[in-house]
């Protein structure tokens, strides 16, 4: 017997024996395989053949389908909603860092260049932060450059200090103010020990002029250079191109001094009687001053054969030569003179006034934990040309 036919063999008007579930099976099975299903409709009873069909179609699977939607939509949901609150989360803000306000002159002693200190030094002069808070006050109100028209150069002290209680030689900047309407020079001394010619040229020579000094709150304004009250010796040689220059060249600039001469005293050089002698000759040139008011040249040349400073028989050439530069000396003299004498009768009596006003302040930095204490190696004297400050700070 075929399948399906079982259920209905039951007499009329009782109840069937089969489970309630069952019916839907067989709907399911007929969904399932439609030939089947009419096949059985031809077989059985009309009666219940037209009840199986008036049945509605069971929405479980698609209830199924949408549930299973719904439970993958769930998560995505979830996440995209947890991915927003994250976005939302604000991180903790940091503390703020002060730092402290700028002062106008700070870089000022940085900015004036060190004229005559040796280029593998400067890095040593820089080393310390110098606290030269003393020129800075020095141009406010009550200070000494305070509503002054100042000119500054800078210079190197190597001197033995103490820091953190060792004892070394270091290199101590130093500024030097000048306080004059107009620049006290145009001009930079080449003179050492080892060359035996001073040379007094022209200061962009050597690539050095006066500029104005900007402070550091007004830089942004071209109009303050042109009423800048503040100049500094300024030099446009960089480092790295001393490579190109030839050795004479760069030891020029470790042997320029600040010049400056002063038509109303008397030059001491002027009144000088001693000569600087360097006698070359091989293997040792001969070192040495020689007065021609004080000294007399026989003697002098037989006490240095005495010391073995000199060969014997290089007396009479090493007389000669003394001669040749008390010559030289003395007509120098006598030149610086008359130079003076006749820029004294040119000299307007407006500038005779500012050559007698004008004031040299030198400044050294002031102690702090972070630097060298320079306080008991203080000197007034600038250089040969400028001689002694009126004020040492």
């Amino acid at each position: 017997m075929r399948r399906g036919t079982k259920r209905k063999t039951t007499h009329k008007g009782e109840a069937p024996s089969q489970p309630a579930e069952e019916p839907k099976n067989d709907s399911a099975e007929e969904q399932k395989n439609p030939s089947q299903s009419v096949q059985e409709s031809k077989d059985g009873p009309a009666e219940e053949n037209h009840v199986e069909q008036s049945k509605p179609a069971p929405e479980e699977p698609i209830q199924k389908d949408e549930a299973e939607k719904k439970a993958q939509e769930e998560p995505t949901k979830k996440a995209v909603k947890g991915r927003a609150k994250r976005a939302k989360t604000a991180k903790p803000e940091a503390e703020p860092e002060y730092f402290p306000e700028k002062r106008d002159l700070e870089d000022l002693w940085q900015q004036v260049f060190p004229v005559g200190t040796e280029w593998d030094q400067l890095d040593t002069v820089y080393q310390y932060n110098w606290n030269f808070s003393n020129l800075e006050d020095a141009f406010e109100e009550g200070g000494e450059l305070y509503n002054q028209k100042v000119y500054l150069f800078g210079c190197t002290e190597p001197q033995l200090v103490s820091f953190q209680g060792q004892g070394k030689v270091t290199m101590i900047p130093v500024v030097v103010a000048v306080v004059s309407p107009f620049p006290p020079s145009d001009k930079i001394g080449i003179k050492s020990v080892q060359r035996e010619i001073e040379e007094i040229v022209p200061m962009k020579q050597m690539k050095m002029d006066w500029v104005p000094y900007i402070p550091l709150g007004n830089r942004d304004s071209q109009v303050e250079r042109l009423k800048s009250p503040i100049f500094i010796m300024s030099c446009t040689q960089r480092r790295a191109g001393l490579k190109h220059l030839k050795l004479e060249r760069v030891k020029k600039f470790e042997y320029c001094l600040p010049y400056f001469y002063h038509p109303l005293q008397e030059d001491e050089l002027e009144q000088s009687t001693v000569v600087q002698i360097l006698y070359p000759i091989d293997p040792k040139p001969v070192f040495c001053e020689f007065d021609w008011e004080l000294d007399e040249l026989e003697e002098f040349t037989d006490k240095l054969i005495e010391e073995e400073e000199l060969a014997a028989d290089q007396k009479d050439a090493f007389k000669d030569f003394v001669k040749e530069k008390v010559r030289e000396a003395k007509k120098a003299n006598r030149e610086a003179r008359e130079a003076r004498k006749k820029v004294l009768e040119e000299m307007s009596g407006e500038t005779k006034v500012a050559f007698e006003n004008m004031k040299f302040y030198k400044f050294y930095p002031v102690p702090s934990p972070d630097t060298p204490d320079v306080s008991n190696v203080k000197s007034a004297f600038i250089n040969r040309y400028y001689g002694k400050a009126h004020k040492v700070l």
